[in-house]
């Protein structure tokens, strides 16, 4: 399986020999691939089987299901057997739902997705919450943890807060962030450093665009790239 980096990469490519690629010339620092839908809607669950048996990885597979709990516990009984380490669901599903997933794959953790970090204070208010997004992530976490969810997403700003609501076992992964030297944070909104968010208790960061935007100046550079960010993390 991968080292204890923890750095997850999202391998965001609809071309397989490019992801086979990217894992082939990152995997001495980065702990988790995330296998996306434009992954899986492309090349479905062989894709999935695919790198976990040319690569022997660990796989955050991020579907974010949300449904009714009958749906998404077929669902997930369907990918179940690719034995993801994680498998996202959306948080604002709610209790059975999230319940019924954990029950459908119990080898792996159920990750809960509070506030997508694209998501503005401005947007979080226009689709209906009542409270901020720091608050609505607290609570979004409360609720799935309680539910049997053993992992939860939300972005770096609320880690702590997030702490503070469910305790120290869950894993928190936040997407969101972005290396000191990046430019812009692409359809991000929330973001800071993987450093600033480790420290303030996420146990893994997502990183994408800053990693794979490198591939086109070969492998050397996003090999180099990652290892930078890795040292920079810990």
């Amino acid at each position: 399986m991968s080292n204890r980096s923890p750095l997850i990469l999202a391998l965001d490519t609809s071309d397989l020999k490019t992801a086979h690629a990217w894992i082939e010339n990152t995997q001495d620092s980065i702990g988790v691939y995330k296998l996306g839908l434009e992954f899986f809607c492309t090349f479905g669950s062989k894709g999935v089987e695919e790198i976990v048996a040319q690569h022997n990885v660990d796989i955050f597979l991020d579907l974010k299901l949300h449904d009714i709990p009958h749906t998404v516990a077929g669902a997930t009984r369907a990918v179940s057997h690719l034995k993801p380490r994680f498998l996202t669901v959306h948080a604002s599903g709610g209790s059975a739902m999230i319940t019924q997933a954990v029950e459908s794959a119990p080898e792996t953790d159920i990750t809960a997705v509070t506030i997508l970090t694209s998501l503005s204070e401005e947007d979080v208010r226009n689709i209906g919450f009542a409270n901020s997004a720091l608050q609505s992530a607290a609570q979004l976490a409360s609720l799935a943890v309680h539910a049997g969810a053993r992992a939860i997403v939300c972005s770096p700003f609320e880690i702590e807060a997030i702490r503070k609501s469910v305790g120290d076992k869950p894993l928190i992964i936040t997407p969101g962030v972005r290396p000191q030297d990046s430019q812009g944070g692409d359809d991000q909104v929330r973001v800071m450093t993987p450093a600033q968010a480790l420290s303030r208790g996420a146990n893994y960061v997502v990183i994408g665009r800053p990693i794979t935007s490198l591939w086109s100046q070969g492998p050397l550079a996003m090999k180099e790239k990652a290892a930078q960010i890795l040292a920079e993390s810990i």
